[in-house]
């Protein structure tokens, strides 16, 4: 008797429960389908270059501002702190404010030398202490008299200010200590007073006193006239205003924290001690950096999340141009889709491929912005070597901005690129086959 063929089942749909990989015997989520899902997304850009690079092009801009935003931030909180420690390092000074009416007890409240003494000597964690005394002088240049500043300062001066002596030099102990008639001027008021000459080992005659000149010097930072040293100072030992003053006290009191992090209290320390030297009715106004350094951080991370907002919003505008290419590509690409689904590609193969195509738009995008943000701080490094103006000058670039721009790139490509993804991945078979 002739046997019977067994009954064929019909389909069961064709994205049910096979698929290529499955039909080779290869199970789904293999290294093998990622491979093949990475080499369908490269040939799907490859086929479109020109809208690949288009929809890169707001990526790059995006991650090159995130790079070049913390760049600044980094570079102008360096430059203001180098700025204001310029004026002198963990720096505390102070003077007396308030007084009685009374003359010789206004005298008894002034900062002396033995206050000084006192902070170099009781007070721990004090680097180094130092105190001025300056009077309102006039010289006369070129048949014209001029007001100057004359400043008297004590040992330590130089290293507390950080002063820059141009030429010449600087006071030594002998000169402190014999009460030299020397001084140094400042580079203004020695280009006004011996122009076109050296001023170094001339006489200047200050008021009815004179002096020798030793040396040129200028702040490292200037302060505009904020401070004792003026556009046209000259400083001289301290020992020299009290001997023509008979004035032994210091206008101001500076003392230099070993570590910034003492500052804050060692300012209240040195508050204490002029008080418990002092009358209760005198005040002292005893001040810091500390305000200005944390006013520039404050401006600091203003700016930068200003900046990284702004770099936020261009990445925003380019994940939205992601999104709306990816979503012309799906609709160009129905008849593509449906032909995979009825050979048996699963949803997620799908959907994994179009997420895929918006990484490496994204990713690719943000290693060309990385490199670019990069490349600017490096250029500008190698021209700032070349301009002695600028020596020391560094423009940091951090690691950490390299990364959340790369991060943030990416995440902004699978966001905005899942929800054409998605649709791609929902599309039915027949009605894809039937799209022209």
């Amino acid at each position: 008797m002739p046997v019977k063929n067994p009954p064929v089942s019909p389909p069961q749909g064709p994205a049910s429960n096979s698929s290529v990989s499955t039909l080779l015997g290869i199970p789904k989520n293999t290294p093998l389908l990622w491979g093949e899902t990475w080499s369908l997304a490269l040939q799907a850009l490859r086929a479109n270059k020109v809208r690949a690079m288009l929809t890169m092009l707001g990526v790059i801009i995006g991650s090159a501002c995130i790079v070049l935003v913390v760049t600044v931030a980094l570079a102008g909180r360096i430059y203001i702190t180098s700025l204001i420690e310029g004026v002198g390092s963990n720096l505390i000074y102070g003077e007396l404010v308030h007084t009685s009416e009374n003359q010789h007890a206004a005298l008894a409240d002034q900062i002396t030398m033995a206050d000084m003494q006192a902070a170099r000597e009781q007070l721990p964690n004090v680097a180094v202490a130092a105190g001025t005394h300056d009077l309102d002088m006039t010289v006369v240049v070129n048949g014209v008299t001029k007001p100057v500043k004359l400043v008297g300062v004590t040992e330590g001066f130089q290293e507390i200010r950080r002063l820059l002596v141009l030429q010449g030099r600087y006071f030594d102990q002998d000169d402190m200590i014999t009460r030299s008639k020397v001084c140094l001027l400042t580079e203004n008021l020695a280009k006004l007073a011996f122009p076109n000459e050296s001023p170094i080992g001339k006489e200047m005659q200050v008021g009815d006193l004179r002096f020798t000149v030793i040396g040129v010097f200028r702040e490292r930072t200037a302060t505009f006239g904020l401070t004792e040293i003026s556009e046209n100072s000259l400083i001289v030992p301290i020992g020299l205003i009290q001997y023509y003053t008979g004035e032994d006290y210091l206008r101001t009191f500076y003392v230099q924290a070993t570590r910034a992090e003492d500052v804050p209290g060692l300012t209240t320390q040195v508050t204490e001690l002029l008080k418990s030297r002092h009358r209760p009715s005198a005040e002292y106004q005893i001040q810091n950096l500390s305000s200005l350094l944390d006013a520039s951080k404050k401006i600091s991370l203003a700016l930068t999340v200003l900046l990284i907002v702004v770099a936020m919003i261009a990445l925003t505008i380019s994940g939205i141009g992601i999104m709306n290419i990816m979503l012309v590509t799906v609709t160009e690409r129905t008849r593509e889709i449906g032909i995979r689904k009825a050979i048996g590609a699963p949803r997620n193969a799908i959907l994994y491929q179009f997420l895929t195509e918006a990484l490496l738009i994204s990713g690719t995008g943000a290693l060309a912005g990385i490199a670019i943000g990069v490349a600017v701080p490096i250029i500008l490094n190698i021209v700032l070597r070349l301009i002695p103006a600028a020596a020391g000058i560094h423009i940091p670039i951090s690691a950490v901005s390299v990364v959340l721009a790369f991060l943030v790139s990416c995440s902004t490509g699978l966001l905005f690129g899942y929800l054409p993804a998605n649709r791609a991945a929902k599309l039915h078979p027949t009605e894809s086959l039937r799209y022209e």
